[in-house]
């Protein structure tokens, strides 16, 4: 098991290196989605229109964040179950979604998506809302914003704690 230090923007470089077990602190910039937002983004895709931000080397977090508190950007930031945005993973790796951070196993389609695309599948700590939020710099309302707390947000994150789920091979800590 390895820790690696990397921020989004180099996430694309570093994914071979990435294994399934390795420690990831994040840094950099973060979109949320859950279900109803990814949804409208599958629409958009299909219709061919433009995305909230630029799928090319994303990383979405699957979470809900409540609203900022006193002295912070945000509230409690914890992971989604991420088995319910599997049927999405496909089409947003062949636009270049290269991330996705929640919890709990992903589907077969799931991880042979991430690994035809050479993604990565990062694994936050359910039930750890606060802590999540910690890493949070910076927050703002990007598109969907009738969807309340699941509209998406532009997250600035620092040293965000991961542990790498299934590697951009398919190797999957979950079996």
């Amino acid at each position: 098991m390895a820790t690696f230090y990397v921020d989004t923007s180099e996430l694309r470089e570093k994914a071979d290196y990435i294994k399934a077990r390795d420690e990831v602190f994040l840094s950099g910039t973060v979109y949320t989605a859950r279900d109803a937002a990814h949804k409208r983004i599958k629409k958009l895709i299909e219709n061919k229109e433009k995305l909230p931000f630029d799928m090319n080397g994303a990383v979405i977090y699957y979470a809900g964040p409540t609203p900022e508190r006193p002295g912070m950007p945000i509230g409690s930031c914890g992971p989604t179950t991420s088995s319910r945005m599997d049927v999405y993973v496909p089409l947003f790796a062949e636009n270049g979604l290269l991330a996705t951070i929640g919890k709990g196993p992903r589907s077969k389609e799931a991880v042979e998506a991430i690994k035809k695309h050479k993604g990565l599948y990062l694994c936050a700590v359910g039930g750890a809302g606060a802590l999540a939020a910690m890493s949070v710099k910076k927050m703002e309302v990007i598109a969907f914003e009738d969807l309340g707390c699941e509209s998406v947000k532009k997250l600035t994150v620092e040293n965000f704690p991961l542990i790498c789920a299934v590697d951009c091979n398919g190797n999957s800590i979950f079996g």
